[in-house]
């Protein structure tokens, strides 16, 4: 915050900030008639959705006292955007102004009594804000004067002799020097030490403990030539301090890091291993456990080649050229990655090729380092001077704790990718004395420039296409479709260090429509050719800190205003690589990826065309194709600063909760995790073809599907390590993989959920005929032995689809039966793929252990009389109340030949060649043994509280894994009565407030509600096909299971409305509960319904429905399918729906009585609140079938539309 003084003598406190569209009243209200005579008409939503820097001061009322808008191009139309620079080289004197040092004032507004010390207060934030700018520009008329505020802030800019440039226009310079000056550096002398010693007390508290007072003093006084310390000046007082030491173990970083883009840190060698001894035969599963980065932005550990081998010539205390050494790209991919994202970290390869190098060290190491905080943005002044110290060193390194927040300087350093069994508990980054060069420029590329990037990219994997799409940038401008292409160089010193080409986005409806994308842009602020398509970025790592002022090029000379990146999924990855050489609109990996923002996908209404007719969404909207992540940025987001988190989070378990709570983590647009790692057994789920076979044999809790997995791309952003976790070291904080390997953690998230167990025969003698009651207390117990080949527990897709290829060779085409055991819904999901597959009933057994409650999986009488009506109808044998005792192995040891079971009555015995598991579902025992031998609370299930703690404060739990303490007496509840998708939800919001600088922390619970659990919203959904191919829904409340017939007779039940029959196919159950709010649907169907249309139903008042409950007593409704697909329900399967909801809340609950409405005929209709009609209007590409209100635009065309 700081103190201005207004012209009448007043003072008032202000701190700045980032525009926010909200401003924009406020904004206007300080227009002035200077304001445009100098800047001229502005449109103030325009010009905020098109800068690159907008910033406000504020009161400590919160009250607008100034703004200011900047951009990085001249206001008034000087000149072409694109072509500034040359017109200011031309026109004026000593001119030093370039794109990556200046910006242009479009508009400053303020209180007139402020207007001084506010333009002073928000030019220098923008100095501080932007460490690179030198320069502010502003043109004004030529006949016009600045208006008072403004005068003290600019000075005028000579122009050159013969100019014209000033008959029109003034340009006025606004420099650094006068506001937030560079920084002087020098050696550290013992006298600094009273001014260092307040930022050192007040940044490092910690060291002081450890170290004693004068720890600080000892360092400078004992400096020599390998370890020396600096510090820097703000006039004459010392405001920062930097210890370094050119004694640098390499040795130590690599092992824990790959450093193969930088040489291994060491100078080059004559002896040095840079590449693997060839071997004749390749293992065919070499790639399929690689150590990959999880950093787009850093450079991968095997996504590294050297483009040439020459060495770096540098001067003492100057860089004079670039040698291709260090000119290695963090864009080169796998060979098989192609241009999808495949899985970015997976178990570590024992035999991975790593250099060896023997030259000596080329790295100086930053030991400790402080700074002032108001002088922090300009901490990279230090480094000019240390290479001056170092002339025989190119790289200056810093190792960070993993738990402390990112710090100005390390934003200027690349991120080393850390190997991920690593146990040094620190990030490694790295600056290469060449990135201190300013000469750093972007141009369009030209054929001349072909031979340069060829080198350049010559490694790639995609080099060809990258070659393809320069060439016919270089030769036509567009593609044979007639969609523009263009290309941009990055030079240093003349040398090419960086490409990028991208297209016009010529699917930006789809985009729209698809994804929130409105979340960070307003459309109409934003013409068609505005939006470009991101096909190739490429950037040497070197100059990895510019990836910003190459991508806001990008949009200055391409007259773009929003960049768009997609990565498909990893199940179209042999599809690609087949044309993708010859595919000119094929995508390489970009390291600019981090600096992107993913954008989340939207829900998508299913439409029933014959029912909408010529009133459908047009093809742009509506239209199928391949799912992917888009990724994004705009000229906004150029000089938005994600904050980046280092501490090592690891998630044990790909569930739908470990999904939901990775997703949450992942969309943060202004946070970034470099170290989210899953351990999972099978890896990421979604990496099969949607709608394949394996996919029936589990029912669907329906929260995420194949679209869902393609438009997260989560493995783009988190380490996968495939492997099963077996102990947990509390101690020294590391998870154990498959008893072998390690994988460190600060925090750790439990959500391996329960699965199915192989369950133990009971081995009671059924030749002594026993019963149940006999063997009952033996049962169920854990199968500990080896267990046969043919026996299957499937828990995800991976165990369904070895599944499927065992049937597919082993039992489809030959005699034997499947035996089928268990009691879950999965049985009937299962019984019906296995029908699907050509299996004959008859081979098909059901057997059916005893109920262990009340409640059966369907919990709806017609619909399992209909089941077992289809169940009977194929031939397949049920059997009830039967327990596993024996499985007999004939003569292969490895195979189940039969199994015998008893019941209340006599045992039976089953041959068998296929025997499906769904009896015994619980915590895994491995699971349970890491989890118990750590001496985490387990009682059942792992112990939990109702903020996700277990007893240790670094391990966090959910999912039906967990269970809440006893002392909240609730033992009925667990997160397995919630949708799974809001539980990882609410678990990522409780551990942002860890990460999150600009969250609130959450105010404490009034006393005793601390003692309640949360009560989540979200509904339960399960879905699956069941016998006789009908479709199976169920969306429920969160609740204990109760019998429905129980249910029913309740005196506040409610009501429910059923139309169809279960065993016609046709049956649709709607309850609706004594507050008149839809809380569960039941649907059995022969025919495919659109499930993400019906999840939409669930909490909807029965009014909103079109009057359901009226349409229903007056006999209007036969059939529910139909009801629902009808033109008038799309506005509420719409994703925004719940917005509007909220605005009509919002409106009924304020205190303004509204005005009323104007008279009208005796036979029109009311229109609907403006509210809905503004909704309607926004949302006309998605909801064409309402028609419109009277007097807007193609309201005459209303026929056959829906209406309110």
């Amino acid at each position: 915050m700081t103190t201005i003084t207004s012209s009448r003598g007043h003072t008032e406190v202000v701190s700045a900030r980032r525009t926010d569209l909200r401003d924009v009243s406020d904004i206007i209200s300080l227009f002035s008639h200077f304001t445009e005579d100098v800047f001229g008409r502005i449109d103030v939503m325009h010009l905020l959705e098109k800068s690159n820097l907008s910033l406000t001061l504020c009161n400590e009322k919160n009250e607008v006292i100034a703004h200011a808008v900047f951009l990085d191009y001249p206001n008034w139309n000087i000149t072409d955007q694109s072509d500034w620079e040359s017109f200011l080289h031309k026109n004026y004197l000593n001119n030093k102004c370039t794109p990556l040092n200046t910006l242009f004032m479009h508009l400053f507004v303020a209180k007139e009594e402020y207007a001084a010390g506010c333009s002073q207060e928000i030019i220098r934030r923008v100095f501080i804000e932007i460490p690179e700018l030198q320069f502010i520009l502003l043109f004004i008329p030529a006949d016009e004067n600045l208006e008072p505020g403004l005068e003290s802030a600019f000075e005028k800019m000579i122009t050159a002799p013969g100019s014209a440039a000033d008959t029109n226009f003034t340009l006025l310079v606004s420099p650094r020097h006068r506001y937030h000056p560079q920084l002087h550096v020098r050696k550290a002398r013992l006298e600094d030490y009273n001014d260092l010693m307040p930022i050192w007390t007040r940044q490092s508290e910690t060291l002081k403990e450890t170290y004693s007072e004068y720890f600080l003093a000892d360092i400078i006084e004992h400096q020599d030539e390998e370890n020396q310390a600096v510090v820097c000046e703000a006039g004459d007082t010392v405001v920062g301090f930097m210890s370094l030491c050119s004694q640098v173990d390499v040795s130590l970083f690599h092992a824990c890091f790959d450093l193969r883009p930088f040489h291994g840190l060491c100078k080059p060698h004559p002896e040095d291993v840079l590449k693997a001894p060839w071997e004749p035969s390749i293992p065919e599963d070499e790639d399929k456990s690689k150590q990959t980065s999880q950093e787009a932005e850093s450079i991968s550990s095997q996504n590294v080649e050297h483009i040439s081998d020459q060495d770096v010539a540098v001067q003492k205390g100057e860089v004079t050229t670039i040698s291709h050494t260090e000119l290695l790209l963090d864009d080169i991919m796998h060979k098989d990655f192609k241009a999808s994202a495949a899985p970015l970290l997976e178990t570590e390869e024992k035999d991975t090729f790593r250099p060896v190098y023997r030259g000596a060290s080329n790295a100086v190491c930053i030991r400790l380092f402080c700074i002032d905080e108001k002088y922090e943005t300009r901490s990279l002044d230090f480094l000019h001077y240390v290479f001056k110290l170092f002339p025989d060193k190119d790289f200056c390194i810093i190792l960070v704790p993993h738990h402390v927040p990112e710090f100005c300087l390390i934003r200027s350093f690349v991120r080393v990718v850390p190997y991920f069994t690593t146990q040094l508990g620190h990030e490694l980054y790295v600056f290469h004395r060449a990135g201190l060069l300013k000469s750093f420029t972007v141009r369009r590329a030209t054929t001349n420039d072909i031979p340069g990037v060829k080198m350049l990219i010559k490694t790639l994997s995609l080099n060809e296409s990258i070659l393809n799409d320069l060439k016919i940038f270089t030769s036509a401008r567009r593609e044979p479709d007639g969609t523009p292409v263009q290309a941009f160089i990055a030079e240093v010193l003349d040398q090419i260090v960086g490409i990028s080409v991208i297209r016009d986005e010529m699917d930006i409806e789809y985009i729209r429509s698809h994804y929130n994308i409105e979340d960070f842009i307003h459309f109409n602020h934003h013409e068609q050719e505005e939006h470009g398509h991101l096909n190739h970025f490429a950037l040497n790592p070197i100059f990895h800190h510019y990836t910003k002022h190459f991508l806001k090029e990008i949009l200055r000379l391409a007259h773009k205003s929003s960049l768009y990146y997609p990565i498909y999924p990893q199940y179209t990855e042999a599809k690609i690589s087949v044309f993708q050489f010859q595919n000119p609109r094929a995508h390489s990996l970009t390291s600019a990826l981090h600096y992107m923002v993913p954008v989340r996908p939207r829900r998508q209404i299913v439409y029933p065309p014959e029912e909408l007719g010529i009133n459908a969404p047009s093809e742009q909207v509506s239209k199928d194709q391949l799912s992917y992540s888009l990724n994004h940025i705009n000229r906004k987001l150029i000089t938005e600063s994600k904050t980046s988190i280092n501490s090592r989070i690891v998630v044990v378990g790909a569930s739908d909760v470990g999904i939901s709570f990775l997703e949450t983590l992942v969309f943060c647009p202004h946070l970034k995790f470099n170290n989210l790692t899953l351990i999972s057994i099978h890896g990421l789920p979604g990496k099969d073809l949607p709608a394949s076979k394996h996919r029936r044999f589990l029912i669907n809790s329906h929260c995420f599907n194949d679209e869902d997995y393609a438009q997260m791309s989560l493995c783009s952003w988190v380490n996968v390590v495939v492997g099963k976790m077996t102990g947990i070291n509390r101690t020294a904080k590391y998870v154990v993989i498959s008893k072998q390997r390690k994988v460190p953690y600060d925090y750790l998230v439990l959500c391996t959920g329960q699965k199915y167990q192989v369950m133990s025969p009971t081995g009671a003698d059924i030749s002594k005929l026993p019963t149940n009651r006999d063997v009952l207390s033996e049962w169920p117990q854990r199968y500990t032995g080896k267990v046969p080949s043919n026996h299957f527990n499937l828990n995800d897709d991976q165990d369904c689809l070895k599944a499927l290829h065992w049937l597919e060779e082993n039992i489809v085409n030959s005699e034997g039966n499947v035996i089928v055991y268990g009691n879950t819904i999965d049985i009937y999901t299962t019984v019906e793929t296995l029908l699907s597959l050509g299996i004959n009933g008859s081979r098909i057994h059901l057997v059916q252990p005893p109920l262990t409650s009340d409640v059966t999986c369907l919990n709806n009488s017609e619909i399992e009389s209909a089941v077992q009506e289809a169940l009977s109808e194929a031939g397949v044998s049920v059997y009830y109340d039967s327990i596993l005792a024996q499985w007999s192995k004939g003569d292969d040891p490895d195979l189940i030949t039969c199994a015998a079971f008893t019941t209340n009555t006599e045992p039976f015995k089953l041959q068998c060649s296929a025997f499906f598991s769904f009896a015994y579902r619980t915590v895994d025992y491995e699971t349970f043994k890491a989890i118990n031998d750590a001496c985490l609370v387990f009682d059942g299930r792992l112990v939990i509280d109702t903020e996700f703690h277990t007893n240790d404060v670094s391990i966090r739990a959910a999912g039906s894994l967990t269970k809440y303490s006893r002392k909240y007496y609730a033992d009925e509840w667990t997160h397995s009565n919630f949708n799974s998708k809001e539980i990882g939800f609410e678990l990522a919001t409780s551990m942002l407030n860890l990460f999150d600088p600009t969250l609130k922390p959450f105010s404490k619970p009034p006393e005793g509600m601390d003692s309640l659990i949360p009560v989540y919203k979200g509904c339960k959904i399960k879905g699956g096909v069941l016998p006789r191919g009908c479709n199976y829904l169920h969306i429920s409340k969160p609740e204990i299971p109760i019998q429905l017939d129980i249910e029913l007779a309740l005196s506040d039940h409610g009501m429910e409305i059923i139309t169809g029959k279960a065993r016609h196919g046709n049956y649709f159950r709607m309850h609706i509960n004594k507050y008149s709010m839809v809380d569960s649907i039941t649907c059995f169907s022969k025919t495919p319904f659109p499930v993400s249309n019906y999840i939409c139903l669930y909490g909807q008042h029965e009014c909103l429905l079109n009057d359901l409950h009226y349409r229903w007593n007056e006999g209007q409704i036969t059939d529910l399918y139909s009801y629902f697909r009808e033109p008038w329900s799309m506005a509420i399967y719409h994703d925004q729906f719940i917005d509007l909801k909220k605005e009509l809340r919002q409106i009924l609950l304020s205190e303004q009585v509204p005005e009323p409405p104007p008279e009208r005929l005796a036979d029109e209709r009311p229109l609907p609140p403006e509210p809905v009609l503004r909704y309607l209007r926004r949302h006309r590409p998605h909801l064409p079938m309402y028609a419109p209100a009277a007097g807007e635009r193609g309201a005459g065309g209303a026929a056959g539309r829906a209406r309110l």
